[in-house]
């Protein structure tokens, strides 16, 4: 039995594996989309990190064959129309865009299909292990929204201003290889050693 199974909002699944924390995402059946439940849980395994001082570092990584398809928009509606944070009062935002911050370092394995917030929380990161099945995205455009996650600021920042709007007004899709030239991702690995390499 799945923890999705148990819980349909999805689930944070995390480890300890010496002084690294493993920090799994779990809603296989919708390809690890993202409800408000998890990106609460998500903010909780960050800050078990930051005050843990058994934990050195994270690894985040995925169950099943996708990292994540992003955000289930549905699921954050009335949170978004509302103007109500999803994030648990005083807890770390994966995404570094609010205090309080992270001060350890947070590894990523990435696979499969990584849209808009996957992207955003890597870019977070400070290592991205990238499968070379990775398909890259960041489709708000084609939704008529904007992505809120930090992405018009990072890829910027890594990519040059060009580069990252070659991605940002089109939402095209993009491969590993690609990611790794315009500096979102560190190291491209066979798919099924990016959990591995990121511990490693």
């Amino acid at each position: 039995m799945t923890s999705e199974s148990i819980n349909p909002e999805g689930s944070i699944v995390t480890a300890a594996q010496g002084a690294v924390l493993t920090i799994g995402i779990d809603r296989r059946a919708k390809m690890n989309g993202f409800t408000p439940h998890m990106m609460r849980a998500l903010s909780e395994a960050y800050t078990e990190l930051e005050r843990n001082p058994a934990y050195r570092v994270a690894v985040v990584h995925a169950h099943g064959d996708h990292f994540t398809a992003g955000l289930d928009l549905p699921k954050f509606a009335e949170l978004m129309k509302e103007g109500r944070s999803h994030m648990p009062p005083g807890g770390i935002d994966p995404c570094s865009l609010y205090p309080p911050y992270r001060t350890k370092p947070v590894v990523f394995a990435v696979k499969g299909i990584c849209f808009t917030l996957g992207i955003e929380l890597m870019l977070a990161a400070d290592i991205v292990v990238a499968a070379d099945n990775c398909r890259f995205a960041q489709i708000e455009v084609k939704r008529g929204i904007m992505p809120t996650g930090g992405a018009t600021i990072r890829m910027v920042e890594r990519a040059g201003w060009g580069n990252a709007q070659r991605y940002l007004l089109t939402g095209d899709e993009f491969n590993a290889a690609t990611a790794h030239r315009l500096g979102f991702v560190q190291e491209v690995v066979p798919a099924g050693e990016e959990l591995a390499r990121a511990l490693s």
